[in-house]
């Protein structure tokens, strides 16, 4: 998928749920649609025109807040596939499991001491943890999915 520059926050929730999404914040609609159509992306867009165009297959939202976009993607598409991984929020990374010891000097004391899984983006490397923040999340997801 490929989100335009008003689902920013859609885009960082969609590859929570391991949905390969780029996220197209200051691209002109041109460099959109080409590389929507270089990559064989579904644009998701909130802008009328951009979802006209021609030659791109797209997903005009209608919802101005996160738990309706993700309903409307939800219903577009069908419920994410189980086994989906988690995604980089921030660049859309594969995320790889690695070894409590490998995260030892890339996080703070307290984290190593309390958490025991920790993933890491090899595209912007950072480390991520299942933090306090984490239950949250999940609660989140399973109320909008």
């Amino acid at each position: 998928m490929l989100a335009d520059a008003m689902l920013g926050r859609l885009a960082h929730w969609l590859r929570l749920i391991g949905y390969d999404t780029t996220y197209a914040r200051g691209w002109s609609d041109h460099q959109i649609v080409a590389r929507a159509r270089a990559e064989g992306r579904l644009v998701l867009t909130r802008d009328h025109e951009l979802a006209r165009r021609r030659g791109i297959d797209s997903l005009l939202l209608d919802s101005q807040d996160l738990e309706g976009q993700l309903e409307e993607v939800r219903q577009a598409l069908g419920p994410s596939p189980l086994g989906l991984e988690p995604r980089c929020p921030t660049c859309n990374g594969v995320l790889r499991e690695i070894a409590r010891d490998e995260a030892r000097e890339r996080v703070p004391p307290y984290v190593y001491r309390t958490y025991e899984r920790f993933r890491y983006c090899a595209h912007c490397d950072q480390i991520y943890w299942p933090g306090s923040h984490w239950k949250d999340v999940q609660s989140a997801l399973e109320r909008l999915l």
